[in-house]
């Protein structure tokens, strides 16, 4: 094999730009898409020159494809690709992975089981300050983490929730902007900081008429007695991210997508043990980080998985690490509904008996669909 056949399941909104993006890149050929909605099917036939199907069966069985990017609503995606990777055909799942903890262990656990590459498309993980950030982290720069802190700000207007009949509906969604648009910043900050061990939070649905949250805010205890603070919402304007990580030996900042670093000699705790000064504080010093220059955007995912089948080359966002977000996520629902700590791991029958009570509360929503790439969906 010299490239990789993908097709594309969902060509609405998300998995219309993956379309647009197939092109340009090398290792793989554009070869078949699907949707359930023929309207959206016959648009991305037309447009793009490849075979159609109605149902992902039939895509799957065509023996047009040796990968696939699910770009479906997110209850679809587990089942989705647990029949492909069932049929030895690899997967790129949009985020998020699925809406609990269970389906997402379903979808690692038959990866795993049938040896195909499995990725989740957090693209975010390919860019120079998130990859300088890592390398910091991993080589130790940091020491051992006493605080973390996410904020990370969207704004979506009523208009986008009117957009689809599954939109923040707890049957349609499994949840709002902890589901939709938090994994991103979510999956960057576990990825840096690692997972905290309990959660505390607080979910609101403020400023939209929809039936899951558009804010949520959660203190994070970590096993080695760390505190972290989240908040994730769609209520702000201008948006952005800030991330902070403060351990013993340095500091990390990413904030308006710049890097800061302060190395700190001898460290927080050894100074404070050994000074004689009253008012005696640790050095900091701001050390500049090198940013290197590589692929970025969704393509560069899709360029990934077809290299790791092709090559080998390793993931750079693997369906077991992708979890992690998810798993917050959950704890974050799980606790803000509840009024209660919850501890991670999540206990997997508590969350799906709550994703099922809640279910049960959803309404249908009449709405006439639009079926529109986010213009900043590169990022």
């Amino acid at each position: 094999m010299s490239r990789v056949r993908f097709g594309i399941v969902g060509v609405g909104g998300m998995g219309s730009g993956h379309a647009r993006n197939m092109p340009s890149i090398d290792e793989v050929d554009f070869t078949a898409v699907c949707d359930i909605a023929p309207a959206a099917l016959t648009a991305a036939t037309e447009a793009f020159g490849v075979p159609g199907f109605s149902n992902h069966h039939d895509l799957l069985n065509s023996g047009l494809v040796d990968a696939i990017i699910v770009a479906t609503p997110h209850y679809f995606h587990p089942p989705i690709a647990i029949d492909a990777m069932e049929r030895g055909i690899h997967v790129i799942s949009e985020k998020p992975m699925a809406v609990t903890v269970s389906g997402a262990e379903a979808m690692i656990e038959t990866a795993k089981r049938t040896g195909v590459i499995f990725a989740v498309m957090f693209q975010q993980r390919a860019l120079p300050v998130h990859q300088a950030a890592k390398r910091l982290v991993d080589e130790g720069r940091l020491g051992e983490l006493h605080r973390t802190l996410l904020i990370d700000a969207h704004f979506r207007s009523q208009a986008y929730y009117n957009s689809a009949g599954w939109r923040a509906t707890w049957k349609g969604e499994g949840g709002g902007v902890l589901l939709n648009q938090a994994p991103h910043g979510m999956d960057i900050f576990t990825w840096l900081a690692g997972m905290p061990s309990r959660v505390i939070a607080n979910v609101n649905t403020r400023q939209h008429d929809i039936e899951v949250e558009d804010e949520a805010a959660a203190l994070l205890e970590y096993s080695n007695g760390a505190i972290g603070y989240m908040l994730e919402s769609v209520n702000e304007f201008p948006t952005g991210m800030r991330l902070e990580l403060c351990g013993e030996r340095g500091k990390l900042l990413i904030a308006n997508d710049r890097l800061h670093f302060w190395e700190i000699k001898p460290g927080v705790r050894a100074s404070s043990d050994t000074t004689e000064a009253m008012w005696g504080h640790p050095d900091a010093e701001e050390i500049e980080v090198e940013l290197q220059e590589r692929d970025t955007g969704h393509a560069a995912i899709v360029r990934n998985v077809a290299r790791a089948i092709l090559h080998g080359e390793p993931l750079l966002s693997p369906g077991p690490e992708a979890i992690r977000s998810l798993e917050l996520a959950n704890a974050i629902l799980l606790s803000g509904h509840e009024h209660r700590p919850v501890d991670l791991p999540v206990d997997r029958t508590a969350y799906d008996a709550f994703i099922d009570t809640m279910k049960a509360t959803s309404h249908d929503k009449h709405v006439v669909d639009q079926r529109i790439t986010d213009p900043n969906h590169v990022r």
